[in-house]
Parts: C-alpha cells; sequence; structure tokens
C-alpha cells in the first residue's frame, strides 16, 4: 500500500512539474517526426497482463519502394536518438504509473513476445508491476546480459522495499546524467530475448 500512494504522489507531481517540458518535447516530436506523438505499445505487467505503454515517439515511419517499414536504425534519427539517451522518451510513462499500469521502481516491462521465452526464475520478474527504472537499470543498464539483467530483476522482487524504491530513484537520475552503464549508446535497444539457449 505504501509503494502504490508513493507511487501515486510521484507520478502526479512529476507530470505537474514537467508539464511545460513534456508540452515541449511533443511539439518537437511533432516537427521532428511527424504524428502521432505518442507511441503506444502493449507489454506485460504485473503477472503478465497486458497494458499500453506511453512514450514519445522516436523514430519515423519511413518506408522502402514496397512500402515496408525500414529498419529500427535506419529510421531512428539523431532526434530520435538524443530522446532516448536523455530518456525524455520515457517520460509519458509516469501516466502509466498514476493509473496503476506501472510502478515508478520494478523491473522493465518488455515485450509481449518474451512471456514464453522466461524460464520460471526469470518469470517471477511479473510478480510486481514493471517500473521507469529498476534494480537493473541502475546496475548496467544495457551494458549487461539478458541473464544478468533478469537475475537482478529477481533480486529486486525478493528484496523490495520503499528505501530501496528511493536509492534507486535517486541513483537513477546520476546514471541519467552521466550517461553511465550504456553499450555503446542507450539509443540502441538490447538484442532480442531469444531465451534459454
Amino acid at each position: 500500500m505504501a509503494k502504490r500512494i508513493f507511487d501515486i504522489f510521484f507520478s502526479l507531481g512529476w507530470l505537474i512539474v514537467f508539464s511545460p517540458l513534456l508540452v515541449v518535447v511533443a511539439i518537437l516530436v511533432r516537427m521532428k517526426l511527424g504524428s502521432p506523438v505518442l507511441f503506444l505499445h502493449e507489454r506485460p505487467g504485473k503477472d503478465g497482463k497486458p497494458f499500453r505503454i506511453v512514450k514519445f515517439r522516436s523514430m519515423t515511419d519511413a518506408r522502402d519502394a514496397e512500402g515496408k517499414l525500414l529498419s529500427d536504425n535506419e529510421r531512428l534519427t539523431a532526434f530520435g536518438k538524443f530522446l532516448r539517451a536523455s530518456t525524455l522518451d520515457e517520460f509519458p510513462e509516469m501516466w502509466n504509473v498514476l493509473i496503476g499500469e506501472m510502478s515508478v521502481v520494478g523491473p522493465r516491462p518488455l515485450m509481449m513476445s518474451y512471456l514464453p521465452r522466461y524460464n520460471a526464475t526469470q518469470r517471477r520478474r511479473m510478480e510486481v508491476r514493471p517500473g521507469v527504472t529498476g534494480w537493473a537499470q541502475i546496475n548496467g543498464r544495457n551494458a549487461i546480459s539478458w541473464e544478468q539483467k533478469f537475475a537482478l530483476d529477481v533480486w529486486y522482487v525478493d528484496n523490495q522495499s520503499l528505501w530501496l524504491d528511493l536509492k534507486i530513484i535517486y541513483r537513477t537520475f546520476f546514471k541519467v546524467f552521466a550517461r553511465s552503464g550504456i553499450n555503446h549508446s542507450a539509443e540502441q535497444p538490447m538484442p532480442e530475448f531469444l531465451g534459454d539457449k
């Protein structure tokens, strides 16, 4: 209950304080990348229940001569890379937190297609609400393997507390500003998780 109350007040305060910045980013996204400004994508929440995560779009809709979307790297512009590196693209996720689909801190929500690929231990990351930031994000971000990331997520599930959440939030700000724990660049996504080999 304390975690949920904290999430409500934190996300509401965040959305109010950063509302001018959200408006500016929305305008820039519309000018540089087109519409829609927001990117909605289905992700698994607590216990694998699907929800639609809200982000600022960071890629164009560029297509080839046959009308097929180009690869992610080809559609990711310099502005899109900046949004991802600065994590500005994730600011709207606080709406997901406010309405109870996510938490400020928890394992990051990944792809729905990954659900059947988790082993029993990895699946335990779904026992809590997914987070905007998490223990794995401040201990390697995308510079660690999937196995390491999932181990950190499960550790969080077993050791979560309000004090730990505050510690993670505090360290997240420094990670973002220092751009540390990044493999190549924060703009580049992790390779696809294919499950245990």
